[in-house]
């Protein structure tokens, strides 16, 4: 009798560890748009701004799925594929995380209740489909409204121009937030092509916008609200996205 009041206690521990210490969960979220305006050039993720974050994450126990607007394969910024870029020929060449991309779920079809933050990666193609998808507000607002976090980098934070909180406000209201700026835009010679310029937008929502030096890292975190702004901050915004998970 003894004995099995000790494997019944062990059993109650054991269950209520794993309980304790439930690894969180992250959703990113990728564009599934392809198409660079009407200059007849494919765009899509920028590839390192979705595999930095996700190695960031994983490698420190946070699980993570990805999603995309439609769902399916997301298409890949071509240019994102030419660098010499250890973890994205990693994550490319594991069949088991190549898939994790080419079978993405439907970001409508996500139960938002499983998920401890949102991450959106960047690409050019976020700026036409991330502000105009329902799901992103309602997926985004629900792990908002229950404490989580909400991250984007690059041209990401396209989809907190469309997110708002239970009372109606957008979440960059008042919050410092950092995103791919029209200097950068300018570098890459793209301000007349893409809808509008992302700096613009957030500050148009109320956002306070923060800028480091072009091309080089720049993240910040105000409260659950994390950004960084461009392909060179991804890997620190899922550092500080992982530690604000991990406290």
């Amino acid at each position: 009798m003894r004995s099995l009041c000790k494997v019944f206690s062990a059993i109650v521990m054991f269950t209520f560890s794993a309980v304790a210490f439930a690894a969180p969960k992250v959703l990113i979220v990728v564009t599934s748009h392809d198409q660079m305006g009407d200059t007849g050039e494919k765009t899509g993720l920028y590839l390192s701004e979705m595999t930095h974050p996700y190695h960031e994450l994983t490698k420190v126990g946070i699980k993570v799925d990805i999603a995309s607007i439609k769902g399916g394969a997301s298409p890949i910024d071509p240019k994102s594929l030419t660098l010499d870029d250890e973890i994205n020929q990693d994550f490319l060449a594991n069949p088991d995380t190549r898939a994790l991309l080419d079978n993405t779920m439907k970001l409508a079809n996500v139960d938002a209740s499983n998920y401890d933050a949102i991450l959106f990666a960047g690409g050019h193609g976020t700026v036409w489909d991330f502000p105009n998808s329902p799901a992103v507000n309602t997926v985004s607002s629900k792990i908002y409204g229950n404490g989580g976090f909400v991250a984007a980098v690059c041209h990401g934070p396209a989809a907190l121009l469309n997110i708002y909180d239970a009372s109606g406000k957008p979440i960059i209201q008042g919050k410092k937030v950092a995103g791919f700026s029209n200097a950068e835009e300018e570098a890459v010679g793209l301000t007349k092509v893409v809808p509008y310029l992302l700096q613009d937008e957030l500050i148009a929502k109320g956002a306070l916008y923060q800028e480091g030096d072009k091309f080089t890292t720049f993240v910040v975190r105000d409260d659950r609200i994390i950004t960084g702004q461009n392909p060179q901050s991804a890997s620190e915004l899922g550092r500080v996205l992982a530690n604000a998970l991990l406290k």
